[in-house]
């Protein structure tokens, strides 16, 4: 995929899908632009972006929703953010972002290394990193320390398994039959840490 960035932020792209919706899930994007009172160049960059995160697709100046797109509408705010993170790590943009993140020391870079690293990548104006910015907070890809001015990873465990599923678990040891608890306790993830928003981001 190449390196596509954002340049419009979550609340709009998401007020393009609820608008697509009501409009049967197709629509000439003229006429979604009109329906906002936009001109089509302004809401050509959430369409561009809805299309990057598979919510829709174009063709011939008509967008349709995907069944991802579907999904995201009918989702809670916690699976809306769940599809959208997976549609970024798809990315090659926020691909780099996290690779960077993983490899730095306690999962942690100032916010002038991003900066930095994301203009690097696609230079993008200000206002593009700040979208950037937003769009990995809405989905918890990381946390910004504004205190520390500093970007961290957050890290998501892998999907359980279901009792009695038989599958083999990450250590490697079979699911015990009857789905008995593990026999060591979950560990605890640690204090909270500080965050703050660096410029508001829809949920």
């Amino acid at each position: 995929m190449p390196t596509t960035f954002p340049k419009s932020s979550v609340s709009e792209v998401t007020g393009l899908v609820v608008l697509l919706d009501a409009h049967k899930g197709s629509e000439d994007i003229a006429r979604l632009a009109d329906d906002l009172d936009l001109e089509i160049d302004e809401i050509l960059p959430s369409v561009e972006y809805a299309e990057v995160l598979d919510l829709l697709t174009v063709d011939n100046g008509r967008a349709t929703l995907t069944d991802t797109g579907r999904r995201f509408l009918k989702a809670t705010i916690r699976g809306r953010k769940s599809i959208v993170r997976d549609q970024l790590n798809r990315t090659t943009l926020f691909r780099a972002l996290m690779r960077a993140l993983e490899s730095a020391p306690d999962r942690t870079l100032g916010e002038e290394d991003i900066v930095r690293l994301i203009e690097f990548t696609s230079a993008p104006s200000d206002e593009a990193v700040q979208n950037i910015l937003n769009w990995g907070r809405y989905a918890e890809l990381f946390r910004y320390d504004a205190d520390e001015r500093t970007v961290r990873a957050i890290r998501h465990p892998p999907p359980r398994q279901p009792p009695g599923s038989g599958k083999t678990p990450p250590d490697g040891r079979p699911s015990r039959a009857g789905g008995d608890p593990p026999s060591s306790p979950a560990r605890s993830s640690g204090p909270a840490e500080k965050s703050a928003p660096l410029a508001s981001a829809s949920a």
